[in-house]
């Protein structure tokens, strides 16, 4: 990353200290402390912060921490003018959670739209029974060391203890699968009535809050199982040996100390069948069960006959589970909430509309290309998403008083590769929008390759997405889990850029369409039907409820949707 990052080119390493200059902005931030503080006490904090020389900030110890003080206390006034929001999301959050250790719980209700989908009073109640499921059975209490010493014991036997079982879901891959297999696991935890516990890889810890009050949802680093991270499907432990093993012998699951899932999108039919699995065969006798998944599993689940009918009491619209369980699950911690806070305030707030771009550009090096760039402008133009350009003649700009009143749209661009920025925003720098828009365009980092499991790309990565969930509108990248991600949690319906053809390096024909739904796709589903479980025949799977569908850019893969008769017209 280059070091001499200016404000033009929307780095990270843009951090204003605080400053009379910066407090009067921080004063108009859009963001605002739930606490209430009288009129008075605000006043004098404000004064006081105004008065302070910067030079004390600079000897804090950490440059973001003013900012964050500053933001808090200055806020304070903007919530006695501001509309009411619902910072506990229609009951999905609970009150009195520390809003010092995590300040994106309550706070990013005030960077985006109101919920587009809010939680039935049935989910609302189920949260609570899982949140006190893992308080009592989770991490530092003693029916966790008895379940951690059987484990490690050895002991087979087919009795769960405490009535506590577990899913250890392990840490693979990039940041937007690792994503989507939280908010998955999550999902199957409940559904199976187990304590979630989460790998933390290297980054986790860095990037989200603690979801569950009171209990922590990171694997504890004395975990007893060896070599569990090293686990693949041909484990003796897997699902499908497992399985196979009692259908060839009537033996029980007693034969192994743990089950371990192998849900990768690649995994193979024998495994797979664990989609299908109804958790009262075997599966709830055992106490400890270890998943590996690479992507979101949500719309596989609604395959099976077995979890139908709870699904459908929590989720009566299908289009939005990851948005719902992410609004609850998933918190970026204070570090990268500032990262968040901090671009969106200096260059998002303001816009009249904010469109996002999410590039993912599948080829060798992560090199640009020509054609995606043409592919994001045809899409952005069919859609009418960005203006077109009048061409460079030589004559006067228009006047001020012309320009002052115009309508502005804030462009992030995210991606790999700095190239594509660039070159839309020399676009609309070289020439003048043809219907009078003020366009202008940021990205905040430019990694050049992707990274996995390191710490900064990571922060940087989750940001992005925050960042792409608070616009307006937003075109993505057909495959590309980060583009998933950033769009569901906003609650967006994307224009996905379909991939090109490997062999055939051209801009496709549409370029974009417009998605179905703002549910991410999965990418690696089962082709058998759970009733039958043929697994010898290959089965259209995304016919077989009305709520599940194949998805736009990968045909194969099944996505989450209203059924069409009950759409919204």
């Amino acid at each position: 990353m280059d070091k001499k990052c200016s404000r033009e080119e929307s780095s990270w390493l843009e951090v204003e200290l605080a400053s009379p200059c910066t407090a009067k902005k921080a004063e108009k931030a859009s963001i605002v402390n739930p606490r209430r503080r009288s009129s008075a006490a605000n006043a004098v904090a404000l004064a006081l912060i105004m008065t302070i020389p910067p030079i004390l900030f600079i000897f804090s110890g950490r440059l973001d921490a003013p900012a964050v003080w500053i933001k808090s206390t200055v806020a304070g006034l903007a919530a006695e003018s501001s509309k009411k929001k619902d910072m506990l999301l229609g009951g999905l959050l609970l009150p009195g959670l520390d809003e010092q250790s995590c300040a994106s719980r309550y706070q990013s209700v005030y960077y985006r739209k109101n919920m587009t989908r809010s939680p039935t009073p049935y989910l609302i109640d189920r949260l609570r029974q899982q949140e006190a499921l893992q308080r009592r059975c989770g991490p530092g209490t003693d029916a966790y060391r008895r379940a951690s010493d059987r484990l490690k014991s050895g002991v087979k036997d087919v009795d769960t203890v405490d009535g506590c079982s577990y899913l250890v879901l392990l840490s693979y891959r990039g940041l937007g699968n690792r994503i989507l297999a939280a908010a998955s696991a999550f999902l199957y935890a409940m559904l199976t009535d187990r304590v979630l516990l989460v790998d933390r890889g290297k980054t986790m810890g860095d990037l989200f809050c603690e979801p569950f009050p009171g209990t922590t949802w990171l694997l504890p680093l004395d975990f007893p199982l060896q070599g569990y991270k090293d686990l693949g499907e041909d484990a003796a432990e897997s699902y499908g040996n497992v399985t196979t093993l009692r259908n060839e012998t009537g033996g029980s699951s007693s034969e192994h100390r743990f089950v371990y899932m192998h849900l990768d999108h690649a995994a193979s039919v024998e495994n797979k069948l664990a989609y299908c699995d109804d958790h009262r065969q075997f599966l709830h006798r055992v106490q400890w069960v270890v998943m590996r998944t690479d992507g979101y599993i949500a719309p596989i689940l609604f395959l099976n006959p077995a979890y139908q009918q709870e699904l459908h009491r929590m989720f009566p619209r299908k289009d939005s589970v990851f948005y719902i369980v992410s609004r609850y699950l998933l918190h970026p911690t204070n570090d990268v909430w500032g990262m968040v806070t901090r671009f969106y305030d200096s260059y998002l707030k303001n816009a009249d509309e904010r469109l996002g771009i999410q590039i993912r550009a599948f080829v060798k090096d992560d090199k640009p290309v020509q054609h995606i760039l043409d592919q994001i402008l045809a899409c952005t133009s069919q859609e009418r998403l960005l203006p077109g350009v009048l061409p460079s003649a030589g004559g006067a700009p228009p006047p001020p008083t012309t320009t002052a009143g115009a309508r502005s749209k804030a462009v992030l661009v995210t991606g790999l590769n700095g190239w594509y920025h660039d070159s839309i925003r020399e676009m609309y720098w070289r020439s003048a929008s043809a219907n009078g828009e003020v366009v202008s365009v940021h990205q905040p980092s430019r990694e050049e390759h992707q990274r996995m499991f390191h710490r900064m790309q990571d922060m940087k990565a989750l940001a992005e997405m925050y960042l792409l969930s608070m616009t307006d509108k937003i075109v993505t990248s057909g495959w590309s889990t980060f583009g998933y991600v950033g769009t569901a949690l906003g609650g967006l319906t994307p224009y996905i850029m379909f991939k090109p053809e490997d062999q055939n390096p051209k801009v496709p024909d549409p370029p974009c369409k417009r998605a179905m739904s703002m549910e991410p796709c999965a990418q690696g589903p089962p082709y058998f039907e759970c009733t039958r479980k043929e697994v010898d025949k290959l089965l259209d799977t995304s016919n077989l409820v009305p709520h599940v569908r194949a998805c736009e850019d990968m045909s194969w893969g099944l996505k989450l949707t209203e059924p069409i008769s009950e759409k919204d017209v």
